[in-house]
């Protein structure tokens, strides 16, 4: 790759596309591969001024993340970009055991050969703010502490019990933490200052972001500390969000672009492995814009009897679509729903059920000759993706209204998802209306 600005690795599908939104709305062409490319995928995207690996370390243990992530580290690092980021969910959500960010961190650190990672996971565009080390998340309009947040404090697999985000990375890593706070980035003195507390600094470096004026100053920071310190950073979009503020100011990009819109399908097909009320409210909505549902057993998926109970959502998924409808299959209608603790019972369990998902939303694009999807559910997402044979991913339609889940096109060698539009949208991401604005191909 020529000229790179950053490289990055997210920590699962849907992260992985948020990052890609927020570089190209910006004018920055950028790629989203789903794997480590061979080189004639990535002489197909040339172009691109940055690149990504979307992962699904949100997702596993550590061993597996010092298997997986480790080469693909490897990998980013020889691309030579000015920065490579390993990219979190705004909202933090790990656990030592599962999408352990500290340990991610550490791999990362000792690849890159650094001393200090700087880590930012504000960003006032998705609603998240970091104060003083603390980190708060807005929820149908009011702003939560996240270890108070109405959901992400029931997190159904990793549940974010502490909002000091230095306690937090201190349950998953052995590295000191140190803080950037906001009225360090907001003195006068800002650089001497930061300057003084890198000198004594190893490990991993917060700073806070809780405003456009603070973002700009974290991004102009990021800059110096990783012109001083080496590119390899951790955190959410937000760094991204703040990198934009200093590329901008030294001339490296150009104003946002306007992307057109797509326009609207007559039937679209979603599949949902989320339980957040979020993607609850969005089903309900869509059922009254004229989308049938389709509920699943989960369990019947990744039982014993699962490839009859896959042929069963299929066929109903077909019977609505041969109809006319645009359709949502999905295994949980709210949090009172889930069925997350009878799913760990079953090693596995929820690997395969996303894969399930991806298997039939394949063969619905396959037999209908479908143009455009959505998969819902980060961890589903991840998984999903992986079944509709993609390789790798650009952004077709920002939605900047709700920043984090664009439409894209996908890239492949399979003929019936290469040009898929394809929309991976998070739990907690998008408006109530967000599976109509899909099928409509609306900016808001």
């Amino acid at each position: 790759m020529r000229d790179l600005l950053v490289s990055y690795y997210g920590d699962d599908f849907t992260g992985s596309t948020d990052v890609m939104e927020a570089l190209a709305s910006n004018g920055i062409a950028t790629v989203l591969f789903l794997g480590i490319p061979d080189q004639a995928l990535l002489d197909r995207f040339q172009h691109c001024r940055a690149v990504g690996i979307a992962g699904t370390s949100r997702s596993e243990n550590p061993a597996w993340m010092q298997e997986h992530l480790a080469p693909a580290f490897e990998w980013l690092k020889d691309q030579q970009a000015q920065i490579c980021h390993y990219k979190v969910c705004s909202t933090f959500d790990s656990a030592p055991d599962v999408g352990n960010i500290g340990k991610a961190i550490e791999i990362g650190k000792d690849i890159f050969g650094q001393s200090l990672v700087p880590v930012i996971v504000g960003a006032p565009q998705l609603k998240r703010y970091t104060t003083f080390g603390n980190l708060f998340a807005a929820y149908q309009g009011h702003v939560f502490r996240i270890d108070r947040h109405p959901v992400m404090s029931r997190h159904p697999v990793t549940p974010m019990h502490e909002a000091d985000l230095a306690l937090h990375l201190g349950r998953q890593t052995d590295l000191p933490v140190s803080l950037a706070d906001l009225t360090l980035l907001g003195a006068d003195d800002a650089d001497e200052r930061i300057d003084q507390l890198l000198a004594g600094a190893s490990g991993i470096l917060l700073l806070d972001v809780d405003s456009a004026d603070s973002q700009a100053s974290a991004g102009r920071q990021l800059q110096r500390i990783t012109d001083a310190k080496g590119g390899f950073v951790a955190g959410s979009s937000g760094v991204e969000y703040a990198l934009l503020n200093a590329w901008r100011a030294e001339g490296l990009i150009g104003e946002r672009v306007e992307f057109q819109s797509p326009g609207k399908v007559e039937r679209l097909a979603v599949v949902s492995g989320s339980v957040s009320p979020t993607t609850e409210r969005q089903i309900r909505t869509a059922i009254g814009d004229g989308f049938l549902d389709v509920p699943l057993d989960p369990l019947a998926l990744v039982g014993p009897n699962a490839e009859a109970a896959l042929d069963v959502a299929i066929a109903a998924g077909l019977a609505a679509l041969k109809a006319g409808r645009s359709v949502i299959l999905h295994t949980a209608l709210g949090p009172s729903a889930d069925r997350g603790a009878d799913i760990d019972q079953l090693p596995g369990a929820r690997h395969r059920l996303g894969r399930a998902l991806g298997t039939i939303l394949r063969r619905l694009v396959e037999t209908e000759g479908l143009t455009r999807a959505v998969i819902a559910g980060g961890d589903t997402s991840s998984h999903a993706l992986k079944e509709l044979r993609v390789d790798a991913l650009t952004t077709l339609l920002p939605l900047p209204q709700t920043p984090g889940s664009p439409l894209c096109t996908a890239h492949g060698s399979y003929a019936a998802t290469d040009g898929l539009q394809i929309a991976l949208k998070g739990g907690q991401v998008g408006s109530d209306g967000y599976f109509a604005q899909i099928r409509d191909g609306r900016k808001a």
